[in-house]
């Protein structure tokens, strides 16, 4: 079962935090006067910055420093923005970093195969923890952001993992992430030629389909007695939409969620997209799909007609952008050069 849907095991050793001394790269807007009563020192350039993200306001008065990512497609933001030194601790891969981060990725400390417990966390000091899914904020094992803010630690969720549930995710929001990123760590200029760049990727994708028909998409992420899908609310949609494609579940209200096998054959996909990542090989995916008599009649598994996407790409991060043009190949390789 997926990250996405509940936290890990817990691992908490609490007592750590009382003898960690809070740090100070950046504060909250309710943050006072030095105890010692001297003048604060003189703020960086362009600082100072705040910044809401996800329902918490922060006012950075400097880049934070010693920073930890806690999964893939926030580590990954980090390092396109040039931003490797200032990790101090990485955790939790879905697949391969890509190949132009890989040099920089193996430069940063692993903390763990998955999310480390809070003792190794706060054992690397970091000033700032950045969190791509909710469950990397866990307060079952006292990671929760105000858990960290009381340790004088900052933190940011990826704007995906956001739970108001009130709008749906969009390349727009991929934008956003970077463009608070970069000025959050002092580097807007870089966050702003990324931003260029990937506009001028997904153009060149979406003027190739203008005309041509969408496909009905089912994505299969995992699951058996019932189907974990891309949802509505998140980036997997906007992506489906984008590369030319209809996504038969983007009634549902979430980013990702379970559907009904029987939802599936009603709703007749012309393609699934399987997810790739984890100990489920996509083969194993397509075997299961293929033999389940209840979806025989299905146009997809009929015709067999699948597309394979890594999960690192169909969440909210830097591949978005490349990653709508590499759907598309599979949707329709006769309009994709």
């Amino acid at each position: 079962m997926s990250r996405r849907r509940r936290a890990l095991t817990p691992a908490l050793i609490s007592a750590v935090t009382a003898v960690l001394l809070p740090l100070t790269a950046c504060g909250t807007t309710e943050d006072s006067a030095p105890a010692d009563g001297k003048p604060a020192a003189k703020a960086a350039p362009g600082f100072p910055y705040t910044v809401t993200n996800c329902g918490v306001t922060t006012t950075y008065q400097a880049p934070p420093k010693r920073v930890v990512t806690m999964n893939q497609h926030v580590t990954e933001i980090m390092l396109a923005l040039g931003l490797e030194k200032s990790l101090v601790g990485t955790a939790y891969l879905d697949d391969r970093i890509l190949p132009a981060y890989e040099k920089a990725y193996r430069s940063v400390p692993v903390l763990s195969a998955e999310y480390p417990s809070k003792e190794k966390l706060l054992a690397a000091n970091p000033d700032f923890v950045y969190g791509g899914y909710a469950s990397a904020f866990d307060a079952k094992d006292g990671r929760s952001r105000d858990d960290l803010k009381a340790s004088g630690i900052g933190t940011r969720l990826n704007l995906e993992s956001c739970a108001d549930g009130g709008t749906s995710t969009s390349m727009d929001d991929v934008y956003r992430e970077v463009e608070e990123t970069g000025r959050t760590f002092g580097v807007p200029d870089r966050a702003e030629k990324w931003i260029a760049d990937a506009r001028t990727t997904v153009a060149s994708t979406t003027d190739g389909l203008k005309g041509v028909e969408p496909l009905s998409v089912f994505v299969y992420d995992s699951g058996d007695k019932t189907a974990f899908t891309a949802g509505g609310r998140g980036i997997g949609n906007e992506l489906i939409e984008l590369a030319g494609g209809r996504n038969v579940f983007a009634d549902l209200d979430k980013p990702f969620g379970d559907a009904t096998w029987e939802e599936v054959v009603a709703r007749e996909p012309d393609v699934i997209v399987i997810y790739d990542y984890g100990s489920t090989t996509v083969a194993r995916k397509k075997k299961r799909l293929l033999e389940d008599p209840v979806l025989k009649d299905v146009p997809a598994v009929r015709n067999q007609r699948f597309a394979v996407m890594p999960l690192s790409d169909v969440v909210l991060g830097v591949r978005a952008p490349a990653a709508v043009g590499r759907l598309a190949a599979q949707l329709h390789p006769e309009s994709v050069k």
